[in-house]
């Protein structure tokens, strides 16, 4: 079995990335003097907190998209879109924090590098199919 520890790599980068934005959102909290479970305050704390929660819904697309496309068709095009993807929900969430509109570009990057992911591994998955069921290789 082939190696995986750049893949491994940047999932293990995305999750420090994830651990660092919930530690933001908890430096929201007490710089607005929100207790948890609230999640209604000040304009800034509900951006933080809906940035937030906007990458914990993509995060399990990212990592089904990251190492399928790894597994199935390359790991140097997945550690590059990985780093695209993380690069991405970064500007995405900073952008989120100042204003709902500037985190557009960081939002149609995310979009951008998980179609990517997708796309890459749709295309080993098929190509691996046809080459063990119909002995057709592309």
């Amino acid at each position: 079995m082939e190696s995986f520890h750049v893949v491994g790599a940047v999932s293990l980068l995305s999750s420090i990335q994830m651990g660092y934005l919930a530690r933001r959102v908890g430096r929201a909290r007490e710089a607005h003097k929100i207790l948890p479970p609230a999640v209604n305050g000040p304009p800034e704390f509900e951006r933080t907190f809906r940035a937030h929660q906007n990458c914990v819904e993509f995060y399990p697309l990212f990592l089904v998209t990251l190492w399928t496309c790894g597994l199935f068709f390359s790991e140097g095009a997945a550690v590059v879109g990985g780093m695209a993807y993380i690069s991405a929900r970064h500007m995405y969430f900073n952008g989120y924090v100042k204003s709902t509109k500037k985190r557009l570009p960081g939002f149609y990057l995310t979009l951008a590098a998980l179609s990517a992911l997708a796309l890459m591994s749709l295309t080993g998955i098929v190509s691996g199919i046809l080459r063990k069921y119909a002995h057709v290789h592309l």
